[in-house]
Protein backbone atom coordinates (compact mmCIF):
# COMPACT_ATOMS: atom_id res chain seq x y z
CA UNK A 1 0.00 0.00 0.00
CA UNK A 2 1.63 3.26 -1.28
CA UNK A 3 0.78 6.11 1.61
CA UNK A 4 0.45 10.06 -0.02
CA UNK A 5 3.04 12.04 1.36
CA UNK A 6 2.68 15.03 -0.76
CA UNK A 7 0.71 17.87 1.79
CA UNK A 8 -2.66 19.14 1.38
CA UNK A 9 -3.12 22.58 -0.22
CA UNK A 10 -4.64 23.40 2.85
CA UNK A 11 -1.62 22.54 5.15
CA UNK A 12 0.56 24.25 2.93
CA UNK A 13 -1.37 27.28 3.38
CA UNK A 14 -1.37 26.72 6.95
CA UNK A 15 1.95 26.46 7.45
CA UNK A 16 3.61 29.28 5.28
CA UNK A 17 0.80 31.43 4.90
CA UNK A 18 -1.57 31.81 2.17
CA UNK A 19 0.00 30.71 -0.99
CA UNK A 20 3.50 30.91 0.83
CA UNK A 21 2.65 34.47 1.95
CA UNK A 22 3.23 34.01 5.75
CA UNK A 23 5.05 36.57 7.62
CA UNK A 24 8.42 34.80 7.24
CA UNK A 25 7.71 33.54 4.32
CA UNK A 26 10.26 34.50 0.95
CA UNK A 27 8.19 36.65 -0.72
CA UNK A 28 7.07 38.57 2.37
CA UNK A 29 10.59 39.39 3.28
CA UNK A 30 11.35 40.42 -0.44
CA UNK A 31 8.92 42.89 0.11
CA UNK A 32 10.37 44.27 3.32
CA UNK A 33 13.81 45.00 1.41
CA UNK A 34 11.91 46.20 -1.50
CA UNK A 35 9.84 49.10 0.78
CA UNK A 36 13.13 49.77 3.05
CA UNK A 37 15.15 50.08 -0.27
CA UNK A 38 12.45 53.08 -1.75
CA UNK A 39 12.39 54.28 1.95
CA UNK A 40 16.44 54.72 1.76
CA UNK A 41 16.29 56.01 -1.99
CA UNK A 42 13.65 58.75 -1.11
CA UNK A 43 15.83 59.69 1.70
CA UNK A 44 18.99 59.61 -0.18
CA UNK A 45 17.04 61.94 -2.93
CA UNK A 46 15.34 64.30 -0.48
CA UNK A 47 19.14 65.48 0.88
CA UNK A 48 20.49 65.52 -2.88
CA UNK A 49 17.44 68.11 -3.51
CA UNK A 50 18.28 69.58 -0.39
CA UNK A 51 22.15 70.13 -1.24
CA UNK A 52 21.35 70.72 -5.29
CA UNK A 53 19.04 73.67 -4.41
CA UNK A 54 21.05 75.61 -1.68
CA UNK A 55 23.91 75.43 -4.30
CA UNK A 56 22.18 76.65 -6.88
CA UNK A 57 20.84 79.89 -4.73
CA UNK A 58 17.09 79.35 -5.47
CA UNK A 59 16.35 80.25 -1.73
CA UNK A 60 17.28 83.50 -0.08
CA UNK A 61 20.53 82.97 1.31
CA UNK A 62 19.27 83.60 5.22
CA UNK A 63 17.55 80.10 4.43
CA UNK A 64 20.13 78.40 2.03
CA UNK A 65 22.26 76.26 4.66
CA UNK A 66 23.60 72.86 3.68
CA UNK A 67 23.34 69.88 4.90
CA UNK A 68 26.80 69.60 5.86
CA UNK A 69 26.40 72.96 8.15
CA UNK A 70 23.69 71.27 9.64
CA UNK A 71 25.06 68.21 10.46
CA UNK A 72 28.48 70.51 11.44
CA UNK A 73 26.57 72.14 14.06
CA UNK A 74 25.17 68.84 14.95
CA UNK A 75 28.35 67.51 16.00
CA UNK A 76 29.61 70.09 17.53
CA UNK A 77 26.40 70.67 20.08
CA UNK A 78 26.55 67.16 20.76
CA UNK A 79 30.11 67.14 22.07
CA UNK A 80 29.43 70.31 23.58
CA UNK A 81 26.51 68.82 25.67
CA UNK A 82 24.19 71.55 24.31
CA UNK A 83 21.93 68.72 22.08
CA UNK A 84 21.39 65.92 25.23
CA UNK A 85 20.76 68.24 27.85
CA UNK A 86 17.86 69.76 25.45
CA UNK A 87 16.90 66.59 23.96
CA UNK A 88 16.50 64.77 27.62
CA UNK A 89 14.63 67.91 29.23
CA UNK A 90 11.55 67.69 26.08
CA UNK A 91 11.35 63.99 26.32
CA UNK A 92 11.25 64.43 29.91
CA UNK A 93 8.15 66.69 29.46
CA UNK A 94 7.14 64.00 26.24
CA UNK A 95 6.72 60.73 28.36
CA UNK A 96 5.23 62.43 31.75
CA UNK A 97 2.65 64.26 29.32
CA UNK A 98 1.98 60.86 27.40
CA UNK A 99 1.85 58.58 31.04
CA UNK A 100 -0.62 61.09 32.48
CA UNK A 101 -3.08 62.01 29.72
CA UNK A 102 -2.66 58.13 28.61
CA UNK A 103 -3.88 56.80 31.82
CA UNK A 104 -6.60 59.44 32.43
CA UNK A 105 -7.71 59.16 28.70
CA UNK A 106 -8.12 55.67 29.19
CA UNK A 107 -10.16 55.43 32.13
CA UNK A 108 -12.52 58.32 30.37
CA UNK A 109 -12.88 56.77 27.56
CA UNK A 110 -14.20 53.19 28.67
CA UNK A 111 -16.06 54.43 31.52
CA UNK A 112 -17.90 57.29 28.63
CA UNK A 113 -17.93 53.87 26.69
CA UNK A 114 -19.51 51.97 29.14
CA UNK A 115 -22.24 54.87 30.71
CA UNK A 116 -24.08 56.06 27.33
CA UNK A 117 -26.38 58.46 29.19
CA UNK A 118 -23.58 60.21 31.13
CA UNK A 119 -21.80 60.36 27.29
CA UNK A 120 -24.37 62.36 26.29
CA UNK A 121 -24.60 64.16 28.86
CA UNK A 122 -20.34 65.26 28.47
CA UNK A 123 -20.51 65.16 24.74
CA UNK A 124 -21.05 68.66 24.00
CA UNK A 125 -18.80 70.06 26.51
CA UNK A 126 -15.81 67.35 25.55
CA UNK A 127 -15.97 68.62 22.37
CA UNK A 128 -16.08 72.05 22.83
CA UNK A 129 -13.29 72.18 24.63
CA UNK A 130 -11.43 69.98 22.42
CA UNK A 131 -12.08 71.74 20.02
CA UNK A 132 -9.85 75.12 21.81
CA UNK A 133 -6.76 75.67 19.68
CA UNK A 134 -3.93 74.20 22.04
CA UNK A 135 -1.22 76.40 21.32
CA UNK A 136 -3.35 79.70 22.72
CA UNK A 137 -3.67 77.77 26.24
CA UNK A 138 0.09 77.83 26.58
CA UNK A 139 0.60 81.64 27.97
CA UNK A 140 -2.08 80.46 30.36
CA UNK A 141 -0.26 77.07 31.19
CA UNK A 142 2.82 79.52 31.96
CA UNK A 143 0.97 81.92 33.91
CA UNK A 144 0.04 79.10 36.15
CA UNK A 145 2.50 76.73 36.12
CA UNK A 146 5.81 79.04 34.98
CA UNK A 147 8.15 78.04 32.46
CA UNK A 148 9.61 74.61 33.91
CA UNK A 149 8.97 71.44 32.78
CA UNK A 150 4.68 71.57 34.31
CA UNK A 151 3.56 73.98 31.34
CA UNK A 152 5.04 71.58 28.78
CA UNK A 153 3.54 68.93 30.36
CA UNK A 154 0.00 70.47 30.81
CA UNK A 155 0.14 71.42 26.89
CA UNK A 156 0.88 68.38 25.84
CA UNK A 157 -1.38 66.72 28.38
CA UNK A 158 -4.69 68.84 27.03
CA UNK A 159 -3.63 67.01 23.34
CA UNK A 160 -2.93 63.89 24.25
CA UNK A 161 -6.02 62.52 26.66
CA UNK A 162 -8.41 63.62 23.96
CA UNK A 163 -6.93 61.45 21.41
CA UNK A 164 -6.62 58.59 24.20
CA UNK A 165 -10.10 58.98 25.20
CA UNK A 166 -11.48 59.26 21.61
CA UNK A 167 -9.49 55.61 20.75
CA UNK A 168 -10.79 54.16 23.83
CA UNK A 169 -14.13 54.84 23.83
CA UNK A 170 -14.59 53.85 20.07
CA UNK A 171 -12.66 50.52 20.98
CA UNK A 172 -15.61 49.58 23.90
CA UNK A 173 -18.44 50.52 21.23
CA UNK A 174 -16.95 48.35 18.47
CA UNK A 175 -18.00 45.22 21.06
CA UNK A 176 -20.37 43.06 19.27
CA UNK A 177 -23.88 43.29 19.73
CA UNK A 178 -24.20 39.31 18.87
CA UNK A 179 -21.78 38.52 21.89
CA UNK A 180 -23.32 41.45 24.14
CA UNK A 181 -26.75 39.82 23.68
CA UNK A 182 -25.33 36.07 24.44
CA UNK A 183 -23.76 37.52 27.26
CA UNK A 184 -27.02 38.83 28.70
CA UNK A 185 -28.29 35.32 27.98
CA UNK A 186 -25.73 33.73 29.59
CA UNK A 187 -26.07 35.52 32.96
CA UNK A 188 -22.37 37.19 32.49
CA UNK A 189 -21.90 39.61 35.19
CA UNK A 190 -21.14 43.50 34.28
CA UNK A 191 -17.15 42.73 35.53
CA UNK A 192 -16.75 39.68 33.24
CA UNK A 193 -18.40 41.51 30.51
CA UNK A 194 -15.96 44.21 31.20
CA UNK A 195 -13.38 42.17 31.29
CA UNK A 196 -13.65 39.61 28.91
CA UNK A 197 -15.42 41.67 25.88
CA UNK A 198 -15.16 45.08 26.29
CA UNK A 199 -11.58 45.36 27.37
CA UNK A 200 -10.22 42.67 24.58
CA UNK A 201 -12.05 44.42 22.12
CA UNK A 202 -11.09 47.94 22.92
CA UNK A 203 -7.39 47.30 24.01
CA UNK A 204 -6.35 47.66 19.51
CA UNK A 205 -8.07 51.08 19.59
CA UNK A 206 -6.38 51.86 22.67
CA UNK A 207 -2.99 50.73 21.79
CA UNK A 208 -3.51 52.65 18.26
CA UNK A 209 -4.71 56.01 19.88
CA UNK A 210 -1.17 56.13 22.52
CA UNK A 211 0.82 55.52 19.68
CA UNK A 212 -0.58 58.61 17.57
CA UNK A 213 -0.75 60.18 21.18
CA UNK A 214 2.73 59.90 21.96
CA UNK A 215 3.67 61.28 18.65
CA UNK A 216 0.83 64.60 19.75
CA UNK A 217 2.68 64.86 23.05
CA UNK A 218 6.16 65.39 21.52
CA UNK A 219 4.40 68.24 19.24
CA UNK A 220 2.50 69.84 22.11
CA UNK A 221 5.74 69.93 24.43
CA UNK A 222 7.97 71.57 20.89
CA UNK A 223 5.17 74.02 20.67
CA UNK A 224 4.91 74.70 24.08
CA UNK A 225 8.87 75.36 24.70
CA UNK A 226 8.40 77.58 21.18
CA UNK A 227 6.79 80.21 23.10
CA UNK A 228 8.29 80.06 26.57
CA UNK A 229 10.45 77.92 28.06
CA UNK A 230 13.76 77.13 30.21
CA UNK A 231 15.41 74.49 28.25
CA UNK A 232 14.01 72.12 25.74
CA UNK A 233 14.52 71.61 21.20
CA UNK A 234 11.77 73.83 20.95
CA UNK A 235 13.57 76.55 23.04
CA UNK A 236 16.63 76.02 20.72
CA UNK A 237 14.64 76.12 17.76
CA UNK A 238 13.18 79.91 19.12
CA UNK A 239 16.98 80.80 20.13
CA UNK A 240 18.15 80.23 16.94
CA UNK A 241 15.58 81.54 14.71
CA UNK A 242 15.81 84.68 16.28
CA UNK A 243 19.99 84.72 15.23
CA UNK A 244 19.33 83.40 12.24
CA UNK A 245 21.22 80.33 12.44
CA UNK A 246 18.96 78.27 9.73
CA UNK A 247 21.51 75.40 9.88
CA UNK A 248 20.86 74.76 13.81
CA UNK A 249 16.91 74.99 13.15
CA UNK A 250 17.12 72.68 10.24
CA UNK A 251 19.38 70.52 12.21
CA UNK A 252 17.30 70.44 15.55
CA UNK A 253 14.36 69.59 13.00
CA UNK A 254 15.67 66.84 11.75
CA UNK A 255 16.70 65.56 14.93
CA UNK A 256 12.55 66.34 15.97
CA UNK A 257 11.47 63.88 12.93
CA UNK A 258 13.82 61.33 13.90
CA UNK A 259 12.85 61.11 17.39
CA UNK A 260 8.87 60.88 16.21
CA UNK A 261 9.86 58.10 13.82
CA UNK A 262 11.61 55.89 16.56
CA UNK A 263 9.21 56.48 18.79
CA UNK A 264 6.38 55.71 16.50
CA UNK A 265 8.84 52.27 15.42
CA UNK A 266 9.08 51.30 18.97
CA UNK A 267 5.45 51.79 19.89
CA UNK A 268 4.42 49.78 17.15
CA UNK A 269 6.54 46.67 18.07
CA UNK A 270 5.21 46.85 21.69
CA UNK A 271 2.11 46.88 20.05
CA UNK A 272 2.85 43.65 17.80
CA UNK A 273 4.50 41.65 21.07
CA UNK A 274 1.29 42.78 22.80
CA UNK A 275 -1.25 42.51 21.15
CA UNK A 276 0.34 39.26 19.38
CA UNK A 277 -2.52 37.11 20.27
CA UNK A 278 -4.90 38.86 17.57
CA UNK A 279 -4.94 37.52 13.85
CA UNK A 280 -2.18 39.14 11.49
CA UNK A 281 -5.09 40.89 9.26
CA UNK A 282 -6.14 42.31 12.52
CA UNK A 283 -3.15 44.12 13.53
Amino acid sequence: MTTNTTPSPVATRTAGGADGQGPSSPLRRLGHRKVRAWQLALLFGWFGLWQGVTSAGILDPVLSKTPEQSWSYLTAAAESGELWSHTKATMTAVLLAWVIAGFAGVVAGLALGLLPTTERILTPYLDAVNAMPRIALAPLFIVAFGIGLWAKVALATTLVFFIVMSGARAGVRSADSEWLRLSAVLGVNKFQLFTKIFLPVATPAIFASLRLGLIYSLLGVVGSELISAENGLGQLIANYSAVFRMEAVYAILILLALIAVLLNQLMGAVEARLLRWQPPEER
